[in-house]
């Protein structure tokens, strides 16, 4: 047991830090979160010092118990950080100390704080990669099944904000599945690229005990120990790289929240949310605002800053480990946190909101929306395109003057526009035709519709077991 004020380095120091210095220094008010895959990580290295015959078998077996007490100390908050602690590892090893005495400290041996760090991040993002993935996974989920009670529901599909040709609303909702699900590919790509253990490289140049990196990397559920001791502290792609990942799923988001947005408005009218996901002003009760659609659009400025910061502190600095390091784990720990407030809203959101059918279907033909099935038409009678988009405009442009519809023109207002226009052409002036004419793969009729939506419910089905994996094993 020991009183004494923890510290990691200070031996050729003739005093202690000036406290502007420990102030600027301490981490650990947010690093503390870290505790859990420190302990993991001192376990593994515990085994491999073992191994080493640097801990006979009693005090290794100290050891473990020892970790294990303070684990579940850490758990229950009786084991905390206290202001003289300058990170969690100097806060763990203060812990293990009281417990163990002198024992303790054998296990600093073979190993820094520059590897240590890097392995402790790497399985925390990788844990928690996975509980953002589940809730990307709930969100698709939510859109899908929306999407499956909408594959028939006639809607003006848009470009530039404008009417531009019907679509059926199933697919405009799984429109926004697809980048989720390249999402969680993403995810599962970096994951691989990040199941590597920099624990045994030490400050940078490994160690000159006999310590097992394999040993280690197997335990804490890494595929391999780094290849490059220097790159394995000094590599932060992994943290750069998650971060672009959680920046486009909030860009994602954002867009996704836009859209709510407008359907929700008056003008539009497409959605109403439910009164749970919804709220009021506190001036004019008739209001029901968008919030949640809102802040999914203001918060993927912040998940964007915390990429841009980690790549301005990475991109001037040299080799190994630099302290301005220190700087990549709030963005991490921000992004994480942010994606796990919005996504639960925005799936609660999407799941509950009830879809105005006949807004959405009276509002399909609007703005001459039909125009391109005309153009099409008359490419199939053998008129080039060309040729097709000129006429097609034409009659736009007489109804526009008339201020009536397609449909609306005579056969006489029909020729005098073209010669290649007759009667047949009111056949394909209708929502209902133009959709069933849409059957090629990806296109939006209900018969692909269908098709895509059974395949974006497969692979959300595979992704659900890695969503809930544990990455490091007890």
């Amino acid at each position: 047991m020991t009183n004494e004020k923890t510290s990691l380095w200070g031996g050729r120091f003739a005093g202690g830090p000036a406290d502007a210095l420990a102030r600027l220094s301490v981490s650990v008010q947010f690093d503390w979160r870290l505790a859990p895959y420190d302990i993991a990580g001192s376990r593994a290295h515990a085994r491999v010092l073992a191994a080493a015959g640097l801990l006979d078998p009693d005090e290794l077996g100290q050891m473990l118990a020892a970790l294990d007490d303070l684990e579940a100390a850490c758990a229950s908050g009786e084991f905390r950080p206290t202001i003289d602690d300058e990170d969690v590892h100097t806060a763990l090893e203060r812990g293990l100390l009281e417990r163990l005495g002198a024992l303790g400290g054998k296990l600093r041996a073979g190993r820094s704080r520059n590897d240590q760090v890097a392995t402790d991040l790497r399985l925390y993002m990788r844990d928690h990669a996975r509980g953002v993935a589940q809730a990307v996974v709930e969100l698709a989920d939510a859109l899908t099944e929306q999407a499956a009670n909408n594959v028939n529901t006639a809607a003006p599909g848009m470009t530039h904000v404008q009417h531009a040709q019907p679509v059926t609303f199933g697919h405009w909702l799984l429109a926004h599945v697809q980048p989720l699900l390249r999402d969680l590919d993403r995810l599962r790509d970096w994951d691989a690229r990040t199941a590597i253990s920099p624990l045994g490289s030490g400050a940078l140049a490994g160690s000159s005990l006999p310590l097992d990196p394999a040993a280690v990397a197997k335990e804490l559920g890494f595929t391999a120990p780094a290849p490059n001791s220097m790159d394995a502290v000094a590599d932060r792609d992994f943290v750069a790289e998650f971060l672009f990942i959680t920046s486009l799923i909030g860009v994602h988001l954002s867009r996704l929240g836009e859209e709510v947005v407008l359907w929700t408005s008056t003008e539009f009218g497409w959605v109403e949310l439910d009164d749970a996901f919804a709220t009021g002003s506190s001036i004019m009760p008739q209001k029901k605002n968008a919030d949640i659609a809102e802040l999914a659009r203001g918060k993927s400025g912040r998940l964007i800053g915390g990429l841009v910061t980690v790549l301005t502190m990475l991109k001037g600095l040299p080799l190994t480990y630099d302290r301005d390091m220190q700087e990549d784990k709030e963005p991490v720990f921000d992004a994480i946190e942010t994606l796990e407030l919005l996504l639960p809203a925005l799936a609660g959101m999407i799941s509950t909101m009830t879809v105005r059918v006949d807004r959405l279907t009276a509002a399909a033909p609007v703005g001459f929306s039909l125009a391109t099935e005309v153009a099409d038409w008359l490419v199939r009678k053998g008129v080039p395109f060309r040729d097709a988009h000129e006429i097609t405009g034409k009659l736009v442009a007489l109804c526009s003057v008339r201020e009536c519809e397609l449909e609306d023109l005579t056969d006489d207002d029909l020729k005098t526009v073209s010669e290649h226009l007759d009667p047949s052409v009111r056949q394909i002036l209708t929502v209902e035709s133009a959709l069933a004419a849409r059957t090629t793969p990806g296109s939006t009729g209900p018969g692909p519709v269908a098709e895509q939506l059974a395949q974006v419910q497969h692979h959300l089905d595979t992704w659900r077991s890695w969503a809930v994996e544990k990455v490091v094993p007890r």
